[in-house]
């Protein structure tokens, strides 16, 4: 028997070496994160489009209704305040005069409305003597008449007097409201934000139309709520008193609890914006190490509906289409097969599943990448 040649053996050597080298190096199943199918809670939420703001329950952007000359500033920025209290006084000293000038006017007027009235209580006595003479015959008619005539008079004189110590009074109130026009008092009690204007500048008022800094901002630091812009779509989910998250970008990761207090009665549409509804959202339990405060940006997740108990998956691992489907792991096959589902509420991060899967199936948690496909061998990542 011929034997094979030194070639050939060469040859099916380096032939059963290259298949050992692909045998070994092949590769494997790729490696797929699983997720199991699990029992909870879950929620809709509707969220704003845009950030949020907080602000102040009451906020006051105050100004003098007349133009003058700041005489008297009484507060800074920071400053917390009374209601009532004066924060600014403009330069008045004509207006002091003209209401201590109607004080005496009115003084004097009363004056002659009293001495006036005296006069008539005297005419008056006199007639009454005249009378009891005539009934006895021993007065002349004529006598009789003008004491009667004269007590009359005296009465409208008195009247006369009366109403016109009146009108000065009411020429001193006139007087004290215009005073009031140059003294800007605080409405509420609450902290300065903001003074626009010092000692003997001049400040004037907002003419229509025309925004104008205002003397003093303030803020009633007391009560906060949010403001933000639900996109239209959502808007007729929400209602008065749904529970609601709240989280601001200077508090990090906290999440605060709230309830929907208003609703806006309109939409919004202004140009190049997406239409929006405002809505406000009042914190129930603020924070108390630190204060919150006016122009905080802030987001909302307000829940709209809440189950308990049921089948759920991450958002992330369901194929959607026409018809909602995952990627089910088999463990005899160790290969990954289609499943369609049917689907309930869902959020950003949780599904509900309400058929199709059951309790610990396992599916693929991300799709994409063409690796991992119907049918396609895996290897459970750890």
């Amino acid at each position: 028997m011929k034997r094979p040649s030194l070639s050939l053996l060469l040859v099916l050597a380096l032939g059963g070496a290259l298949l050992l080298w692909w045998y070994i190096s092949r590769p494997g199943p790729p490696r797929v994160e699983l997720v199991a199918v699990s029992e909870g809670a879950i929620e809709r939420l509707v969220a704003n489009t845009r950030a949020g703001t907080v602000k102040a329950c009451r906020r006051a952007r105050l100004a003098p209704s007349l133009g003058g000359q700041i005489a008297r500033l009484e507060v800074h920025e920071g400053d917390r305040v009374g209601a009532g209290e004066l924060l600014l006084e403009l330069w008045n000293r004509d207006l002091v005069a003209r209401v201590e000038l109607a004080e005496r006017e009115a003084e004097a007027a009363t004056a002659r409305a009293r001495a006036a009235c005296l006069h008539a209580e005297q005419a008056e006595r006199e007639a009454e003597r005249q009378r009891r003479l005539d009934t006895r015959a021993m007065t002349s008619e004529e006598a009789l008449d003008r004491a009667q005539t004269a007590a009359r008079a005296g009465a409208a004189e008195c009247e006369a007097a009366r109403a016109n110590a009146e009108v000065s009074q009411a020429q001193v109130g006139v007087a004290r409201a215009e005073l009031e026009r140059t003294r800007l008092v605080a409405p509420f009690a609450g902290v300065v934000a903001e003074v626009s204007g010092e000692l003997n500048e001049y400040v004037t008022p907002s003419p229509p139309g025309i925004p104008t800094p205002p003397a003093i901002d303030l803020i009633d630091d007391a009560c906060y709520y949010i403001s933000a812009p639900i996109d239209e779509v959502d808007a007729a989910r929400i209602a008065l008193g749904l529970e609601a998250r709240i989280t601001l970008d200077a508090f990090g990761d906290r999440v605060f609890a709230g309830v929907v207090r208003r609703i806006a009665p309109y939409v919004f549409d202004q140009e190049k914006q997406a239409r929006t509804v405002e809505i406000e959202v009042v914190m129930t339990e603020p924070p108390t190490d630190t204060p919150l405060l006016a122009g905080y940006s802030a987001d909302v997740e307000i829940v709209v509906e809440r189950r308990e108990q049921v089948l759920q998956l991450p958002t992330a691992a369901i194929q959607t289409g026409l018809t909602p489907s995952v990627l089910l792991f088999d463990p005899t096959s160790g290969r990954l097969q289609r499943r369609e589902i049917r689907t309930g509420i869902e959020n950003w991060e949780r599904t509900e599943i309400r058929s199709g899967l059951a309790p610990g199936d396992r599916v693929a948690r991300t799709l994409g990448g063409e690796d991992v496909t119907d049918g396609t061998r895996i290897e459970p990542a750890p």
